[in-house]
């Protein structure tokens, strides 16, 4: 599946999660890093109208669908992927991590944060070994002098696998600016993933998860900041679907 914005093509390239899975492990054993991104509608948004975000996006190495209208536009065209959203990625390679003996780090929210999910994390999976957890102040900004140190020190330390938890587009701008500062490092950007483990976030119930009503549970609890957000996600959805009937044809 794939989306054009900005004259950048986005490819999911990750369809299936036995696949991320056998990626991340070989680049774990060859020492090779990446820069991981769950898109969702929200992110299409962002990137039809920044040619900058659509820039970042493309570079990414490994892209997974987040959000089940992505999973159903992939079905449009005929090249089906599993939802994988970033909040369901951090417990499979946190338990990946610790099977191949890789430390892991958290940058983003807050420290509070980063410290219940590290608690929540470390009692779920034997052999964890989280090294860093960063919380950087507000008005970090992922091109900064403190962005660039922060990578360095992630390498240095020998990082192997760092989640990213800032949103869009901070997160995956840091995560490309990290293939260059730190090339051994595996990035993955996973949004409020690591407030939802702290219990800082409360995540829709698995009830409303499988039949793709997370939004509206979201929605009901923060309606000020992510009603119009959701708005414009679903505005573009019919664009969108005549984009992936076409792929169909072709």
């Amino acid at each position: 599946m794939k989306f054009s914005f900005c004259n950048q093509i986005i490819m999911i390239n990750m369809p299936t999660r036995d696949g991320l899975k056998d990626e991340i492990r070989n680049r774990f054993r060859d020492g090779v890093g990446f820069a991981l991104a769950t898109v969702n509608l929200d992110h299409l948004v962002k990137m039809r109208a920044s040619p900058d975000f659509s820039r970042v996006y493309a570079a990414q190495d490994l892209v997974v669908a987040d959000g089940w209208p992505v999973a159903a536009l992939s079905r449009l065209a005929r090249t089906p992927v599993e939802l994988m959203p970033g909040s369901d990625l951090i417990l499979p390679l946190c338990e990946l991590a610790a099977e191949e003996g890789m430390p892991v780090a958290f940058v983003g929210s807050t420290q509070a944060a980063l410290d219940d999910a590290a608690r929540a994390l470390l009692a779920d999976v034997p052999g964890l070994n989280i090294v860093l957890r960063i919380a950087p102040p507000l008005g970090f900004d992922p091109h900064g002098d403190e962005a660039g140190a922060i990578l360095v020190r992630l390498e240095a330390q020998g990082v192997r696998l760092c989640f990213l938890a800032f949103g869009a587009p901070k997160q995956e701008t840091l995560a490309l600016r990290g293939r260059t500062l730190a090339p051994g490092v595996g990035f993955a950007s996973i949004g409020a993933g690591l407030d939802f483990l702290g219990g800082h976030q409360i995540r829709a119930p698995v009830w409303m998860r499988r039949p793709g009503l997370e939004w509206l549970w979201r929605v009901a609890h923060d309606p000020v900041r992510l009603g119009p957000r959701y708005l414009r996600s679903f505005a573009i959805l019919p664009g969108q679907a005549i984009a992936a009937l076409r792929l169909r044809g072709g």
